[in-house]
Order: structure tokens, then sequence, then C-alpha cells
């Protein structure tokens, strides 16, 4: 299909996707960074040194929670951005930090991982709680770098009131997918395959060795599990739709039209949901490590249940005796 007029492209399908997505990540992420977080201090010594790592996914987390309601402001009012250039742009800034910064700790932790297990003599002594805060801060030093230049990149028009692109205007979108191409490689591709590395060596190890603390074992699958979720749920999808949506609109601005067009944009903003879902879903990382929260669940499990079975107070002589008779 090439043609001078092309399909329209439904994109009336974000106002009614994104909202509800958006509100039950932030309830939810709320509610279980707040309890990680808990956890976390609780359990601060056992975690070891990647106790820094994690504390800095949590900060990812609620840094991007915070921007969420404003960002379900703006879809409900029909995509009419209302709170000026300069914080749209920190907005998405902060969505970027969230997720290459949650990324890049999460390939810390694989990393510590991987040298704590495999080569825990030659490690030990070595690495100090100085050296995870170190390497924290050149994290968040790197992730700022790649994201500082999509904040150059416009995200209202003058021409266009109201709007915040989550990219930027199709005037700048055959530049900007030369960047997000790049950033894709060096945010997302090169961690990934470290902590695939990383985790795949790992496994091999701890099945070979019958000498291995099953404990350990257990931590290590659980926690690879969590990564693998993360990764194929959140990461991935998002990063390459993002991408082959970029073409498809660089397509679309040379008159190129290709029918898959909008199927890519919903796939897109669909994925763009299940990015931010890392968010209600990175708690798991330093919950994984507390042995006991299944115990933990299931007592706020019976707690609410008690909460609402248990009857109001009442005062039995005031109550007439035919609407005793009538309940009975």
């Amino acid at each position: 299909m090439n043609n001078t007029t092309c399909q329209r492209v439904s994109f009336d399908f974000t106002s009614r996707f994104l909202p509800p997505v958006f509100i039950l990540v932030f309830i939810v992420g709320l509610v279980a960074n707040g309890w990680g977080l808990k956890s976390l201090l609780h359990n601060w010594k056992k975690l070891g040194d990647i106790n820094v790592f994690v504390l800095n996914v949590g900060l990812t987390d609620i840094l991007y929670l915070l921007t969420l309601p404003f960002l379900m402001v703006y879809y409900f009012k029909d995509s009419t951005w209302i709170f000026g250039d300069a914080f749209c742009k920190i907005t998405r800034f902060c969505f970027n930090l969230n997720l290459y910064g949650s990324i890049g700790f999460l390939t810390c932790i694989s990393v510590y991982r991987y040298l704590a297990i495999v080569h825990p003599m030659r490690v030990r002594g070595r690495l100090t709680v100085i050296h995870p805060v170190a390497i924290s801060v050149m994290v968040w030093l790197l992730v700022s770098v790649q994201s500082l230049p999509d904040m150059f990149y416009t995200k209202t028009f003058r021409n266009k009131p109201g709007k915040c692109y989550d990219t930027t205007h199709k005037k700048y979108v055959e530049d900007y997918l030369k960047y997000s191409f790049g950033w894709t490689l060096t945010g997302f591709c090169l961690p990934f395959l470290i902590t695939l590395g990383c985790y795949g060596h790992l496994i091999f190890i701890l099945c070979r060795k019958n000498t291995t603390d099953k404990v350990l074992k257990k931590r290590c699958l659980r926690l690879l599990l969590i990564l693998i979720v993360l990764f194929s749920v959140c990461y991935i999808p998002y990063h390459v739709l993002r991408n082959l949506n970029l073409w498809s609109r660089v397509l679309l601005e040379q008159k190129k039209c290709r029918e898959w067009s909008n199927g890519v944009y919903i796939a897109h903003q669909i994925s763009r949901g299940l990015v931010c879902l890392n968010s209600a879903l990175n708690p798991l990382v330093y919950l994984h490590g507390n042995e006991d929260i299944t115990a933990q669940l299931t007592q706020l499990l019976q707690r609410a249940r008690q909460m609402f079975r248990r009857p109001p107070p009442t005062d039995s002589g005031s109550v007439p005796m035919n609407q005793i008779t009538d309940e009975v």
C-alpha cells in the first residue's frame, strides 16, 4: 500500500486505555513500594551490598509515581496538557529516569549476585559499601546523560496547544528515531545482555553444584523469574514497539503508507501501559529476599477479612422487637 492518502490512526485509543492503567499503577505502586521499602529497611543486613541498588530502584519508582496524577489529568482532559512546556519535559524525563534507572540498577544487582556466588573468594574483602554507593551515583549520571537529549526535542507544539508528546512532534520524528535507536542499544540492549549472561552462567553453576545452599538457590531462581517477567512484559515490548512506531511515523511523513501502521500504534500504546507497570512490579525485587513474605501476605489477608466480617457494634436495648423478628 503506497498512497498519498493514508489510513487514519486511532489516536483516541490512548485516552481510553492509559488512564485506567495509570490509576492502577499509582495505587498499587505506592502501596507496594511503601511496603517494599519497609521490608528493605527491616532486612537491610540480610540483603548485603545489593540493598543500596534495591533502594535506588525504589527511589526511581517513587519519582515516576509522583508524576502519574498529572498524566491522568492530561488524558482525562482529552490529551490537553495544562501544566506548561517545562513541566511536560520534566514529567517525561522522570519516566525515562525510572525506566532506564530501573534497568541499570537491576543489572547491577545481577552482576553483584553473580560475583558473590560464582566468584566469592575473588570479591571477598574487596567490595565494600562504598562501591555500590559509587556505582549507584554513576548509574544515575549515565541515565541522566542518556535521557537529557530527549528534553531538547519538542514536547509541546504551538500549532497544537495542549499536547505533551512522549517522543516528539512529527516534524522531528526522523531525527528522533535515530536517537531512540541508539538509546535502545545503550540503555536497554547492553544491560539486558549483561543480565542475561550473569544469570545464565549463575543458574548453570547452581545446577551443577549439589553442595549449593538450597535457600540461596531458591532466592536466585526467584529473582531470575522476577527479572524474566519484568523484561518480557515491561521492557522488551516497549523498546521494540517504540522504535517500530517511530519508523511507521517516518514512513507516514514520507507518504509511504502501511496497512500495519494503525496496529503498530495501538500495540505501542499498550506497551506504554505495560512498561509503567514496572513501578508496581519492581518491589518484588526487594520483597524476594524476605522468606516470611507468604506468611505476611496471609496475615494481611486474614486481618482484612476479619475487618470486613466484623459486625458493627449495636445497643441491644434500643432495638425494637419487631425489627429483631423481621431480621430472624
